[in-house]
């Protein structure tokens, strides 16, 4: 689409809400139906989301030529039983998704986790325990959380401070903790049956230790972590640095947390319509964290300007370079920074397609960055 031709900003973000029980029962909701790993029957079966063949897809699409009960027109256009071309109730689909943009959805994630101080020690709080998590309008499932949160609440110190972080099992599993990326004492690692006993359903465990090296970094899961991490135990930790002079300058920062399991294909644990945009003014300078939890890469990609990568798993480069499209695999953190150059709406998504768009319209992990 010509950048002239762009819907306002204000027309993306004011659409009707109207349209979303037409989404739900048409092409969105088949085509997050059919392709959520985990499906509608149980939330705890964890598989690789797949792509669903195109006989799957095109009925509902209304483009099944064969025993679909559509006719073609005169010029061998295909076309649906109420008589509309199959191209034309596509596009409708494809609209309707981009309408509902960002769509409400109920919970929030990343909150920062308050804490209290006692001594020179910061303490957190966190919980773990099942959640009916809306990922996208109307499709709830079933997850495990951090404080009722997909991805958990966003844990932020700073280099150098001491923390203590009480963890309480509501699930009907053991658990743990791992702080993925942090320099910690081997008995604070998180790992069962190598480093510290399971934290056993009802139970509290205590993790203490100094923050020693800054970055974006996580924690999630790792007890049973293929179901545990997928079903949605994970969240952010980050270390600010005490020197903050080798970090590029930025005006606002966005953590983007990836994920491809129970939930879909998801960023900060909701599908497209309802991801949030990332927002800035013009000439602003931002800041993204990427985190992948999932089990697949995912290729980052913002149209329109481009993406200098300063750092990799929390340690600045030595030589930051310049990118439109940002591999992140499984485990990895990667920080960029983004010069708002150009106003408009900006596609934001990941270049594997079958992660991002069906003949249903936009799905999953797609965002946007809206410049004004």
């Amino acid at each position: 689409m010509d950048r002239n031709e762009q819907q306002p900003i204000e027309q993306v973000l004011n659409a009707p809400t109207s349209r979303r029980s037409f989404l739900r029962w048409t092409g969105m909701a088949a085509a997050a139906g059919t392709m959520v790993a985990c499906g509608r029957e149980s939330a705890l079966t964890i598989e690789p989301a797949t792509v669903p063949p195109a006989t799957a897809t095109t009925a509902a699409a209304g483009t099944d030529h064969g025993n679909g009960g559509h006719g073609t027109g005169n010029a061998g256009t295909p076309t649906t039983d109420s008589g509309a071309k199959a191209w034309e109730e596509m596009d409708k689909m494809h609209e309707a998704g981009i309408k509902l943009f960002p769509a409400k959805t109920e919970g929030l994630s990343m909150q920062p986790l308050e804490y209290r101080m006692e001594g020179d020690v910061k303490v957190f709080e966190l919980t773990c325990q099942k959640t009916m998590w809306e990922v996208e309008p109307g499709r709830k499932l079933e997850a495990w959380t951090y404080n009722g949160q997909l991805p958990g609440p966003e844990i932020r110190v700073t280099e150098g401070d001491k923390v203590r972080i009480l963890v309480t099992n509501q699930l009907d599993e053991s658990t743990a903790v791992h702080w993925h990326g942090l320099f910690v004492p081997n008995n604070q690692d998180g790992v069962p049956f190598i480093t510290q006993p399971p934290i056993t359903p009802g139970s509290t465990y205590t993790y203490e230790f100094t923050v020693r090296n800054s970055g974006s970094h996580m924690y999630h899961s790792h007890h049973n972590s293929t179901k545990q991490v997928s079903m949605g135990l994970l969240g952010p930790f980050i270390v600010e640095p005490k020197d903050k002079s080798k970090d590029p300058a930025y005006d606002k920062e966005f953590t983007l947390v990836l994920n491809d399991t129970a939930q879909g294909f998801t960023i900060n644990g909701k599908g497209f319509p309802a991801t949030v945009p990332l927002t800035a003014k013009l000439g602003q300078k931002i800041r993204i964290r990427y985190m992948n939890e999932g089990l697949m890469i995912h290729p980052m990609h913002l149209h329109g300007m481009p993406q200098l990568v300063f750092a990799k798993d929390g340690w600045n480069l030595p030589q930051p370079f310049m990118c439109d499209t940002l591999n992140v695999a499984p485990g990895e953190r990667w920080d960029v920074i983004v010069d708002c150059t150009d106003p408009g709406v900006w596609a934001f998504h990941c270049h594997i397609l079958s992660h991002a768009e069906s003949e249903h319209g936009m799905f999953g992990m797609v965002t946007a960055l809206i410049v004004e």
